[in-house]
């Protein structure tokens, strides 16, 4: 075969980067997901060389984004990704910590130690304790019931999974519940229960667990354009007030183009500012809000009487957030746009002035050339006078020679009989010289 591309190997293995974990039945997955901006591999790499039996790890082991440990009965899942790493760790559930107790405590039970948890470098984004037991899915109101009573009798959303067509080895009616309250308690973790049918496989309780983790992630993840679209809609605001008033401006001739041209100056920069900090924001954003649409699609969900399913819950909560990023993102891209406009406006304005002064310009030019010509043949008449005047001098001087020289003639009579002559060949000349100049240009 040819030579490979050097990044085919890397592109061929892309859809095996991120596998699901294999999950037994009942399990208890706790997720830490953080912001890795500043945090460099070889610092993940550190952190995670403290968990026992793990002293062997380097830094070209997380060089693929996905690293998969084994603690014993329990496992570690880390992932990185361009904006966030997250931590999985899945482990059995406690006996007494299931469905049906009140409120339980969770931490007390971790894998791992709290402090370790605590360490992670990065700032946390999300934090969820996953808890998936096996249930009886025929009597949703007592599981209902039951799922309220382990978050501690407070409103929760909750969906019967996988509803649909049958096929696949999935059940028309479903075969899971996910219930949750998407509340972030003292300890700093939101709780999710998944009930599941006792013939639910390891590798579909990872794939159901990957879903809900992933929902909550990219939906918090989306939800960071928020605060910078309500932190620009003054700026915003403000200046389509300056603009409006600028362009009110174009259309007198009050305030000169030099001032207009340094206030939009000002105001374009702030929006090119403006946009150049926060269009990776508001497109991060976008993408992270499909990604949930799509991971609620997966789930295939069927509402459970009395409660709101998952996606109703991120429909009305979470559209009206992403509306209003993408409304700030289309207002900033339209204002950039206006301000472009205005910039033309105000180039044409420049232009139409400039043309106008390089009129008068001319103008002034064209009259000084025509003073010009009116005084040069003022000189050249003058010029001419003197030069007879000279000649006939010259002649005179030569006709008193001659008669003192014994001639018969009255010198100042040729003299003046001369200058009629002389007139017309100095005339003759001049217009004889005008005439090759005016050739040689």
């Amino acid at each position: 075969m040819p030579a490979d591309d050097p990044q085919r190997r890397a592109l061929h293995d892309e859809v095996h980067a991120r596998p699901s974990a294999r999950v037994g039945l009942p399990a208890l997955v706790t997720y830490v997901a953080v912001l890795n901006e500043g945090v460099s591999r070889d610092a993940e790499c550190e952190h995670l060389r403290r968990l026992p039996d793990q002293q062997h790890l380097v830094s070209d082991d997380l060089r693929r984004n996905f690293l998969r440990l084994t603690l014993g009965a329990n496992s570690l899942k880390w992932e990185r990704h361009s904006e966030f790493t997250r931590y999985s760790i899945v482990q059995p559930l406690p006996a007494d910590v299931g469905l049906g107790v009140r409120l339980p405590v969770l931490l007390d039970s971790l894998a791992v130690e709290v402090a370790w948890l605590r360490g992670i470098p990065g700032r946390t984004v999300a934090a969820i304790q996953l808890a998936m037991v096996v249930g009886d899915l025929d009597d949703a109101q007592g599981l209902l019931a039951s799922a309220r009573r382990w978050f501690g009798d407070t409103a929760v959303v909750a969906s019967r999974m996988g509803t649909g067509a049958v096929g696949g080895g999935h059940a028309a009616d479903g075969h899971s519940c996910a219930v949750t309250d998407f509340q972030l308690r003292d300890d700093g973790f939101e709780r999710l229960l998944v009930v599941a049918a006792a013939d639910t496989s390891d590798s579909r309780a990872g794939r159901i667990a990957q879903r809900l983790l992933e929902i909550e992630t990219y939906r918090l993840m989306a939800l960071r354009g928020l605060p910078v679209a309500k932190v620009l809609a003054p700026m915003l605001a403000e200046a389509e007030a300056e603009l409006a008033a600028i362009t009110a401006q174009l259309e007198g001739t009050q305030v000169s183009e030099q001032q207009l041209l340094d206030t939009l100056i000002a105001l374009a920069t702030q929006v090119e500012r403006a946009t150049a900090e926060h269009t990776y924001r508001f497109s991060a954003t976008q993408a992270y809000d499909t990604l949930v649409r799509q991971r609620i699609a997966e789930l295939r969900e069927k509402a459970i009487p009395g409660a709101q399913t998952i996606g109703e819950f991120m429909q009305r909560r979470l559209s009206p957030a992403m509306a209003t990023v993408s409304a700030t993102a289309q207002r900033l891209a339209a204002l950039s746009q206006r301000v472009e406009r205005a910039g033309a406006l105000l180039r044409t304005r420049v232009d139409i002035v400039t043309e106008a002064q390089n009129q008068q310009l001319l103008a002034k030019l064209t009259r000084g050339q025509e003073l010009q010509l009116r005084l040069q043949s003022t000189v050249e008449g003058l010029s001419i006078a003197a030069i007879s005047y000279y000649m006939v001098s010259l002649l005179l001087y030569a006709g008193k020679a001659a008669k003192a020289a014994g001639l018969p003639i009255d010198p100042e009579l040729a003299a003046g009989a001369l200058i009629p002559l002389v007139l017309w060949a100095v005339w003759t000349t001049t217009r004889r010289v005008h005439r090759r100049l005016r050739g040689d240009a």
